[in-house]
């Protein structure tokens, strides 16, 4: 398996302490930077006011099989958990477009640390996206 970045966040956050528990409940904003040669799969990304964007938590640990979730007192599984420590630290964000100008997205929404690696973007579909 192999997983190659298309971009690179940048957020506020440089540290774990400012960034919110959930992007979602932020009104910060971040830019993602796509690599030109992933420039193409941005063509008609304006067509979307929310995108899943799924990035590589690249400073969380990964040998960590049980955590305390946000919140709680009791240790559980980690794959019952949203934490970021995790096998393989994948985490993703529904984030609102604001503006997409060639290579750059701004976004709101997302919770994820100045300089995290991208590693795709999904446009979001509350029909296929939302269980309810």
């Amino acid at each position: 398996m192999e997983l190659k970045p298309i971009g690179i966040i940048h957020s506020p956050y440089t540290k774990k302490a400012q960034a919110p528990h959930q992007g979602r409940f932020s009104s910060k904003e971040s830019q993602i930077i796509i690599f030109d040669e992933f420039l193409e799969g941005l063509e008609g990304i304006d067509k979307y006011q929310y995108l899943i964007v799924i990035y590589w938590l690249d400073k969380a640990k990964r040998d960590i099989l049980k955590v305390v979730p946000h919140g709680k007192t009791k240790k559980r599984g980690v794959f019952s958990t949203r934490a970021p420590v995790r096998p393989n630290p994948l985490a993703y964000s529904v984030v609102e477009l604001l503006e997409h100008k060639k290579n750059k997205l701004v976004v709101k929404g997302l919770e994820a640390l100045d300089g995290t690696p991208l590693v795709d973007i999904k446009p979001y579909w509350a029909d296929l996206d939302s269980v309810k």
